[in-house]
């Protein structure tokens, strides 16, 4: 009986002893790892477009005509015949010098005319005479040279009595001093009863064709040199005419109404600053621009139909200071790629080379991006967030 008691025992300890191993062994097996799904990513997909490239140039305004009114004779001011600040037409009375002076040589002029005028009567008779007398033997043949030697003296004497009277009377038109230009008239030197001269230093007025203007910019030699390289490469494509269309603004950050055009690049660089002088065209009905004014234009420098654009977000830097990005390739893995870019265009950078068209950029969730990770990659701006 006690055997059989000692055997249940320890048959009831024994299943315990393998229930508890069975359980600690249940409890020490590995679970199967769970397995994460791939990092979204945001990506912009490279697409070509059509791009009017520009840049944004200061400068200031001239007067495409610019003209300083001075006397050609000298004397009295007896009046002045404008209004400072005016509009003053080519040809239009200015100034009034006195005409005394001039009218009396215009006198004494007309006077040695008609003198010179009653000599060449007498002079031709004779040397009509003399001509006919000389077929007859009647006269020697030197009168009749001297007759005929008188004769021309006489015309010679008449020419010049008549270029003397159109100087005297061209003297005295100037004593009416005209617009030579047309345009806008700045303020006067001089009032009624001033004396001028023939080559005074000051000028009486200065007078300025404002419509249109020219509005001088600059820009440097190595973006001009650039400019060129694209446009002879194809890059860069420009209207036949070749004139570049030119948007301005004012100071105060205003747009000017009107276009204007490129006329010409100064054939020449500054040696002190590395600039070349660019000359624009605007027109001005309004006289809204007035010389010497600060603006900035906007130089439409051609059109690149090819252009591609990635996010400024999108471009990191390496440490030697060249562009790089991080693209997703075609099999869902992210790939580092050197890239060149040109220029920022709003956001976004104009990329010269490292791109084709349909790659696909990695501008958001670049922190989860780990080149040769397998990632999943959605349109920008729809990237979830994850834990």
């Amino acid at each position: 009986m006690l055997r059989l008691l000692l055997f249940r025992i320890l048959l009831v300890s024994t299943l315990s002893l393998a229930l508890i191993l069975s359980g600690c062994q249940e409890q020490a097996a590995p679970t199967a790892p769970a397995v994460r799904p791939p990092a979204e990513v945001g990506v912009v997909t490279m697409t070509p477009e059509v791009l009017v490239l520009s840049s944004e140039l200061s400068g200031r305004t001239a007067p495409c005509r610019i003209a300083e009114v001075r006397p050609q004779v000298g004397g009295i001011i007896q009046k002045r015949l404008f209004r400072e600040g005016a509009t003053v037409r080519a040809g239009e009375a200015l100034y009034q010098i006195d005409p005394a002076l001039y009218m009396a040589s215009v006198a004494s002029a007309e006077a040695s005319l008609a003198r010179a005028e009653a000599n060449l009567v007498p002079a031709k008779l004779k040397a009509e005479r003399y001509a006919g007398l000389l077929e007859s033997r009647a006269v020697s043949p030197q009168d009749h040279d001297d007759a005929q030697a008188a004769l021309k003296l006489a015309e010679a004497e008449v020419a010049a009595a008549k270029a003397a009277v159109e100087s005297a009377r061209i003297q005295l038109n100037y004593t009416t001093i005209t617009a030579p230009i047309s345009g806008r008239i700045g303020r006067s030197s001089v009032t009624a009863g001033a004396l001028v001269s023939v080559g005074q230093a000051t000028a009486l007025a200065t007078i300025q064709q404002l419509d249109p203007i020219f509005v001088d910019v600059t820009r440097s030699s190595s973006e001009m040199l650039q400019l060129k390289r694209q446009i002879a490469s194809g890059t860069l494509k420009t209207d036949a005419s070749g004139a570049a269309k030119v948007t301005l603004s004012f100071e105060d950050g205003s747009p000017y109404a009107e276009v204007g055009k490129l006329k010409f690049s100064e054939v020449s660089v500054s040696q002190s600053t590395g600039m070349v002088t660019l000359r624009t065209e605007f027109p001005n009905p309004k006289q809204m621009l007035l010389p010497g004014m600060f603006v900035r234009a906007t130089l439409e420098e051609g059109v690149n139909e090819t252009a591609l654009l990635v996010p400024q977000r999108g471009v990191s830097r390496a440490p030697d200071g060249s562009a790089m990005v991080m693209l997703v390739d075609a099999e869902e893995k992210v790939a580092v790629r050197p890239i060149k870019v040109l220029r920022t265009i709003g956001e976004n950078w104009l990329v010269q080379e490292g791109l084709n068209p349909g790659d696909r950029v990695i501008v958001e969730g670049l922190q989860k991006a780990r080149p040769g990770s397998v990632v999943k990659a959605l349109t920008f701006g729809k990237v979830t967030a994850q834990p």
